[in-house]
């Protein structure tokens, strides 16, 4: 992804956190030609204050757009909001970056847990995609480079390593999320079959891990790997190299493949 080239981007989850660290770090970069649609819950909640204020400070590249990923009439009346906005109906770059972290065992996590998690981590992407997708079908058939890239249309999946079936053996022991783990193996798979589908109308589909950050999400604790900052500068470098060789694949926000 080349920020100067990129037409229209949406985040969600934009209000804290990754999201809000993309945000920033993609409106800083300096690109006029860079449009930030950032999606959130409840735009005028005191949490979503930080995002109003970068959006205040930015406001020919920022749209804040009200946008609750577990509601599907929000979901319908953001993209109906973003679309009216995006030049030729056009969008570049889809991040699917919001999402829930409940922790618990498999004894202790509630059904509530798993329905959350489900509705949040996996229908949410969903929703967001099959509203969304026609804007990134006219990117994908407008823009007459070959390939595929984040500059062209492409959907960027947040996922995690504890979705990862092949290393839940060390990671389920050092960080049991029984629901949280589960919908985001989920998600990788909706990922995958997303690639399978869209394919021939040139949209990329990958999934990415952000790493341990300290985040609200992913606990403040010292021990996390990293800050908001550094793993989204991460996040950013490895969108930027994306290409159609990594149409479907696993990365962590160093560029390195994971197993699924």
């Amino acid at each position: 992804m080349d920020a100067n080239k990129l037409q229209s981007i949406l985040i969600t989850g934009a209000n804290r956190g990754l999201g809000l660290e993309m945000v920033k770090q993609l409106v800083e970069s300096g690109s006029a030609n860079c449009h930030v649609y950032a999606g959130c819950r409840d735009p005028d909640a005191s949490k979503s204050k930080p995002l109003q204020e970068l959006a205040k400070k930015h406001s020919k590249v920022i749209t804040v757009v009200k946008l609750d990923v577990t509601n599907p009439t929000s979901v319908s009346d953001a993209a109906k909001k973003v679309g009216a906005h995006l030049e030729g109906g056009r969008l570049n770059l889809l991040v699917n970056n919001a999402g829930i972290l409940p922790r618990g065992t498999l004894q202790t996590t509630t059904e509530q847990d798993m329905q959350s998690s489900f509705d949040t981590n996996v229908m949410g992407p969903l929703r967001v995609i099959k509203e969304f997708l026609p804007y990134l079908c006219k990117a994908a058939k407008s823009c007459p480079q070959p390939g595929m890239s984040c500059s062209k249309a492409a959907v960027i999946n947040i996922s995690t390593l504890l979705g990862s079936i092949t290393k839940i053996p060390e990671t389920y022991n050092f960080y049991p999320a029984f629901a949280y783990s589960i919908s985001k193996a989920s998600l990788n798979m909706l990922n995958q079959c997303s690639v399978n589908e869209f394919q021939k109308e040139g949209i990329m589909f990958v999934v990415l891990h952000p790493g341990w950050v300290r985040t609200d999400m992913g606990g403040p604790e010292a021990s996390a790997d990293i800050d908001a900052s550094e793993s989204v500068q991460g996040l950013l470098k490895v969108m930027r190299t994306l290409t159609e060789k990594q149409n479907g694949a696993f990365l962590d926000y160093k560029g390195n493949l994971l197993p699924w």
